[in-house]
Parts: C-alpha cells; sequence; structure tokens
C-alpha cells in the first residue's frame, strides 16, 4: 500500500491487508460449504462447519484493531470516516456468510437433484461478486485508479448472481417440481434470497467504496 495514503504506518497497512485476507477467506469457505451441501456431502459439511465462525471473530478483531490504529496514528483524516465506514460495511459480508452456512446447518433443507446446478452457480456468482468488492476495496488502498474496473465486475456478477435466483424461483414454482411440499418451496425459496444477499451486500459495499475513491481524487 502506498504510504501516500497511511504515512508512516507500516502497522495500519498489514492489519488492512489481513482484514481483506479473511474476507476473502470468508467468501471462498462460504462456497465450499454451501458447494459441499447441495452436492449431499452433508459429513463433510458438517465438520467443517465453526471454520466459517472463526473466520468472522478473526475479522471482528482485526476491524477492532485498524479502528484504533487509525485514531492512534491520526491518519488520513480527510479520508478517515470513509475508511471506517468501508471497513465496518464490509464485515457485513462474514457475518451473512456464517449466518447462511449455520441456518442451513440448522433448518438442512432438501434441495431437488435438478436444481443442484442452478444452486451451483448461484453460490458461484455471489462468491464471485464478494471477491471482485475485496478487490475493489484493495484497489481503494493500493492502486485508486482500478477501484471502477472492480466495481463494475461487481455489478456484473452481482445481475448473475439475480438472474439465478429469479431462475430457481421460477422453477421451484412451476409444474417441474410439483412433488415438493409448499413449505420446502418456502423454505427453499428463503435460502436462495439468503445466499443472493452476499451478492446484494457486495454491490451496495462497492457503491460506498467508489464513491470514497472520487472523493480522494478530488
Amino acid at each position: 500500500m502506498p504510504h501516500i495514503l497511511f504515512g508512516r504506518s507500516r502497522e495500519l497497512e498489514i492489519e488492512i491487508t489481513e482484514y481483506l485476507d479473511l474476507v476473502n477467506q470468508g467468501a471462498l469457505t462460504f462456497k465450499r460449504d454451501l458447494k459441499r451441501y447441495i452436492k449431499k456431502d452433508f459429513e463433510i459439511f458438517e465438520e467443517a462447519l465453526t471454520d466459517i465462525k472463526e473466520i468472522e471473530n478473526d475479522a471482528d478483531e482485526h476491524q477492532k484493531d485498524i479502528k484504533y490504529k487509525l485514531y492512534k496514528y491520526m491518519l488520513i483524516p480527510d479520508s478517515r470516516a470513509d475508511v471506517l465506514n468501508i471497513i465496518e460495511e464490509i464485515d457485513t459480508i462474514t457475518d451473512l456468510a456464517k449466518e447462511v452456512i449455520y441456518e442451513i446447518s440448522i433448518e438442512k433443507p432438501i434441495i431437488p437433484a435438478k436444481l443442484e446446478s442452478d444452486f451451483l452457480e448461484l453460490v458461484e456468482n455471489s462468491a464471485e461478486a464478494v471477491d471482485m468488492l475485496v478487490k475493489a476495496v484493495r484497489s481503494f488502498f493500493e492502486e485508486i485508479a482500478q477501484v471502477n474496473d472492480y466495481v463494475n465486475k461487481v455489478h456484473f456478477f452481482e445481475h448473475e448472481a439475480d438472474k439465478n435466483e429469479e431462475r430457481l424461483k421460477r422453477r421451484i414454482f412451476s409444474e417441474e417440481c410439483q412433488e415438493v411440499e409448499i413449505a420446502y418451496k418456502l423454505q427453499l425459496r428463503y435460502f436462495i434470497e439468503e445466499i443472493a444477499a452476499l451478492s446484494d451486500q457486495a454491490e451496495m459495499i462497492s457503491e460506498e467504496v467508489l464513491v470514497a475513491a472520487v472523493k480522494r481524487k478530488i
């Protein structure tokens, strides 16, 4: 990260890098665990259940340290509020990922085999949106000219996830799945929306990153 933003605090640079690494690990774990569940590898899914919780806890600790160091070193007064907002907002990504995985472990929704590929595609696109968001945030600190490119990629994957979400809902409530009881359909709809919500959150935060980047350029 260039010293132009953080001045003398190499310590803060490392803290933010490690924090973003954890957010990225959270998205990868989200994708890994949901793929296991969708493919009915239930035992492996349950064995690794605490991985996402540990990542979330580590991310929370880094977030606290980042806030402390921002004030300790009296850094970037013009951008401090934007940095704090981005750090706080991106933390919701890991929280949401953990919530989805734990709720699936508790409720154990039955995913019809005919819908597995659509579910996998939704998970993939939602996780990709988060990956592009993390790259956008890294660019905000390291190479601000690239922020817009990554934000556009967040929009792309969020839009793809939206299409996956709609297609899955239509299939579930069509004659194709008439053998599925309405209670299970409603449960599946809920989890579809929760998985897609990860990409929605990534898109919302990416817009805030873009605004902060524009302000830094002025």
